[in-house]
């Protein structure tokens, strides 16, 4: 799975993702004046979460272990970070409500490999000061360049430049920033 190559679901995997949901149930429960306690709980399940950092209740996540945040970032509610590969947030990152990163690719044209489960994954890397408006949805495999902009409701299914202004389905870079 980390190496990017074709994959059956596991075991281990599915257990991997069972205590990640039991970790998640413990962040989503918290209050709203609960701050310390969601950071301590991300703190311990992402691969890195960086200092003055903020996910905000309801969060979902495959793993938690792929995922690497950077100081100061912060995340809306309702956001889903399918981690079976890895995901790197930089820092000074803004991610709007209900945005979607999504690393797992099925079999297009291979109808039985389809039908048995078979799975890859492709990392997704968000460079700093980089903000994406609520709604949006990032594919496999994407890097979203620092100072990038992206507007609500956008589907980037191909790498984003630097200081840029993207938007659409599939998202396109309008103007340089």
């Amino acid at each position: 799975m980390l190496r990017g190559e074709w994959y059956l679901d596991e075991p281990d995997l599915v257990e991997q993702r069972r205590n990640c949901r039991r970790v998640l149930d413990r962040f989503n429960a918290t209050g709203p004046d609960d701050d310390a306690e969601r950071g301590r709980i991300l703190d311990g399940l992402f691969a890195a979460f960086g200092p003055g950092s903020v996910v905000l209740p309801r969060f979902q996540c495959s793993y938690g272990s792929l995922i690497a945040i950077g100081a100061d970032t912060f995340v809306n509610t309702d956001a889903l970070f399918m981690d079976d590969a890895r995901i790197t947030i930089g820092s000074d990152v803004r991610i709007g409500p209900r945005t979607q990163l999504l690393t797992a690719l099925h079999p297009v044209e291979d109808h039985e490999r389809r039908r048995a489960g078979w799975e890859r994954a492709a990392p997704i890397t968000i460079g700093d000061n980089a903000w994406l408006g609520g709604g949006v949805i990032v594919c496999p495999g994407v890097t979203i360049g620092p100072n990038t902009v992206v507007g609500a409701g956008s589907v980037v299914v191909r790498d984003l430049p630097d200081h840029a202004l993207a938007a659409g389905n599939p998202a396109r870079t309008i103007r340089r920033l």
